[in-house]
């Protein structure tokens, strides 16, 4: 069986559900597939248990595709960025400093959601749209490009004709691989354990990075959970230290995260089981190929520092729409391929660079790069003119 439409995304990820709804409320005939039908029970085996902050250039975006309103109430502002360096002889904030978004404007930096809840909130916004043909549980498995359009093999054994191909499939993207873009990597040795907490002391809408070695200890706000001040937790460590965290007994492992929390915010209590997830920078040769656009990890991996990664994602989705919707005769030829791939591709290159920094940064043991380190933070909040800049950069402002 043959279908087609004018965009096929493989890939039903945070990124390519997004997309999807984009590209669907635009008015584009959408079908969206991905091998593993979403988890959108926080609970359940398999769920995701890790967050998304989108950042202020997002919010536009999810209104326009009808995604905001559905998303809002379940969303926790993050109004302050604060970055506490505690790489002295003991766990404990020796320097402590606080981004605020009001520096820069009225509303917060972003709003933290669950990834599972954001899985389950875009589905049911795709069942909505007539246009958008999303098919769980099933991949893509083969990729012809013609100039005219592109062939699509389903592993349900459907063909699809279609105009562009958005490969929104992940850091092994079959749909790259099958286009026959190539990769960097560089792998760090680390893991983030992923899950969620509850803890006395509020967060305020506080985002709170803690660097003392093996990588930062990010608290993120979530709206309270059964009463109780709630926030993820992405816990990065070297490797083998991250496996032994993971299989702490439960007592012994909120006595570890409380003592890497510097006691900020209490006694922290598990309240969601852990997770745990690789670490790698990677980015592709190029973003596009005959027919097929890159986006999201399919493009670049980042650590999760500074809420970059889906935010990144972000950026390749509103230049497609934007490139698409200038041309819609031309959707996925060359020139709009071309296009994109010079709109997006050096500053993904910049970015990726620029975490890969902040992630060796956070990850030294010896103390006096550790001293280094938090020199450095001082010396870039003095100055009021760099501190701006670096809150606009990070929210990716011109």
């Amino acid at each position: 069986m043959t279908d087609s439409c004018d965009i096929l995304i493989s890939g039903g990820g945070i990124a390519g559900l997004t997309a999807a709804a984009v590209f669907g409320a635009a008015g584009f005939n959408v079908i969206c597939v991905d091998p593993t039908p979403p988890v959108t029970d926080r609970d359940a085996d398999g769920s995701d248990l890790r967050t998304t902050a989108f950042l202020q250039p997002a919010h536009g975006l999810l209104q326009h595709c009808g995604l905001w309103d559905r998303l809002e109430p379940h969303a926790a502002p993050l109004q302050i960025m604060r970055i506490v360096d505690a790489g002295g002889d003991i766990p404990e904030p020796r320097v402590v400093r606080d981004f605020n978004a009001a520096d820069i404007s009225d509303q917060p930096f972003g709003w933290n959601l669950p990834n599972w809840l954001l899985r389950r909130e875009m589905v049911a916004r795709l069942h909505e749209l007539p246009n958008v043909d999303f098919r769980p549980g099933t991949g893509t498995v083969s990729l012809f490009t013609r100039t005219a359009e592109a062939r699509v093999g389903l592993s349900d054994g459907t063909r699809i004709r279609t105009k562009l191909v958005i490969a929104a499939d992940g850091r092994n993207s079959p749909m790259r691989e099958a286009a026959g873009i190539k990769v960097h990597t560089t792998r760090y040795g680390q893991k983030a354990l992923a899950f969620a907490i509850t803890h006395p002391i509020a967060h305020e809408n506080v985002s709170t990075e803690i660097h003392r070695s093996g990588g930062p200890f990010t608290l993120v706000p979530l709206p309270d959970w059964q009463g109780q001040p709630s926030s993820a937790i992405v816990w990065m460590e070297r490797g083998p230290r991250a496996i032994d965290l993971l299989n702490l007994p439960e007592a012994e492992f909120e006595a570890a995260m409380t003592e890497r929390s510097c006691g900020l915010f209490g006694p922290l209590k598990l309240a969601s089981r852990r997770t745990i997830w690789p670490i790698i920078s990677q980015s592709a040769e190029r973003l596009s190929a005959q027919r097929v656009a890159l986006m999201a990890e399919a493009a670049h991996v980042v650590p999760p520092i500074g809420a970059q990664g889906l935010n990144m994602s972000l950026g390749d989705l509103r230049s497609l729409l934007d490139l698409a919707q200038a041309r819609p005769e031309g959707l996925g030829d060359t020139q709009m391929l071309d296009a994109y791939h010079k709109a997006r591709h050096a500053e993904i290159e910049l970015r990726v660079k620029g975490i890969d920094l902040l992630n060796r940064a956070s990850m030294v043991e010896a103390r006096p790069l550790r001293d280094a380190r938090a020199a450095g933070l001082n010396a870039l909040y003095s100055m009021p003119v760099v501190r701006k800049t670096l809150m606009q950069m990070g929210l990716g402002v011109r």
